[in-house]
């Protein structure tokens, strides 16, 4: 398959973006920044944010212009009556850099979201995990799939690389829809986007807030990838996807962070709005808070062109002729307005 486009950063600006008016309504549990929304807004669905933290919500609001409230969300949490309930329930109980309480971990929002699913019943669910979470946590994964069956869904898990899915990075994740048969994940692509096509120009210039790494940082680095055996040093290849955006390696650890090796030898942090591409965010997409705030954001955040394209198989699924658990559409955006 041939790309999509000439200029990826132009292709993902106009991809990307809110349209006038909307055919699904749909909350955003856990919603962060609004990645996830951000794509299934672009697609056609508006969304309701709930979220706890005080600038994912500023974020929110200023470029969805659409309603994020903030709140701890808990099993007790009310939510209005809508066709499609999405979210990322806090993974750090899952993942593998984390302390694996797993079911323990007071972070833990599965519990809520399934309880958001048996009182709202929409007609599709969708959530967004680690991809480590079926295999480490085999025995907690497999019972929360049952409590979906319970109350009457088909559940269906998948591990994305994204890097198929127009995103330019080597990351990886989970996954999980209800519905009530025939939904289809997105296809992938057969080609990769790279580091150099997202970044263009920005990934050879010096930017005026430019934060260059210390001579002594670059020798801790030389000592860690001596120790580790780095095959390759750990900077952003041009030619090639990107590792992972993480928070750690974007708003701390200098032996991990994203950096950029300038032809004079120098090497320089990537900025919020390099980092924000690499995500999958349009240019015009801007973040609140503190930097390490907005790196935070971005490392945290569903890249949007991929949530773009779960979007558009959820449009495919509801107009496929599934009625799902309750009422048409018509009276659940007649209940929200």
């Amino acid at each position: 398959m041939s790309k999509p486009y000439d200029d990826y950063v132009k292709y993902l600006n106009e991809t990307v973006c809110i349209p006038s008016a909307h055919r699904y309504q749909a909350i955003d549990m856990f919603a962060g920044c609004g990645g996830l929304s951000l794509g299934f807004e672009a697609a056609g669905i508006k969304t309701i944010g709930y979220e706890m933290i005080e600038d994912c919500c500023d974020t929110y609001r200023k470029n969805l212009k659409s309603e994020c409230n903030q709140m701890i969300i808990d099993e007790n949490s009310d939510f209005p009556n809508v066709d499609i309930i999405i979210g990322g329930p806090p993974c750090q109980p899952f993942s593998r850099r984390g302390k694996q309480k797993g079911k323990n971990d007071a972070r833990n929002g599965f519990p809520a979201f399934i309880e958001a699913v048996r009182r709202v019943k929409p007609k599709i669910w969708l959530c967004e995990n680690v991809k480590g979470l079926p295999e480490q946590n085999a025995e907690y994964f497999q019972a929360v799939v049952e409590q979906f069956q319970e109350l009457g869904y088909e559940v269906e898990h998948h591990i994305f690389q994204l890097v198929k899915y127009d995103v330019p990075q080597n990351r990886e994740r989970l996954v999980i829809v209800g519905h009530q048969g025939g939904f289809q994940f997105p296809q992938p692509n057969s080609y990769r986007v790279t580091a150099g096509e997202a970044l263009g120009s920005l990934a050879t210039e010096i930017p005026e807030d430019a934060v260059f790494l210390t001579p002594a940082m670059d020798e801790y680095i030389a000592k860690y990838e001596m120790a580790s055996k780095c095959k390759n040093p750990r900077d952003l290849y041009l030619d090639r996807p990107a590792r992972t955006l993480t928070c750690r390696n974007l708003a701390g650890s200098t032996s991990d962070m994203h950096r950029i090796k300038l032809p004079d030898g120098r090497r320089r942090r990537i900025t919020v709005r390099e980092a924000a591409r690499l995500q999958g965010f349009p240019d015009w997409f801007e973040f609140t808070g503190t930097q390490e705030s907005q790196f935070t954001q971005i490392g945290n955040a569903v890249p949007p062109i991929f949530a773009y394209k779960l979007a558009k198989a959820v449009i495919n699924y509801l107009e496929g002729g599934h009625d799902g658990l309750q009422e048409t559409t018509n009276d659940r955006l007649s209940d929200i307005q």
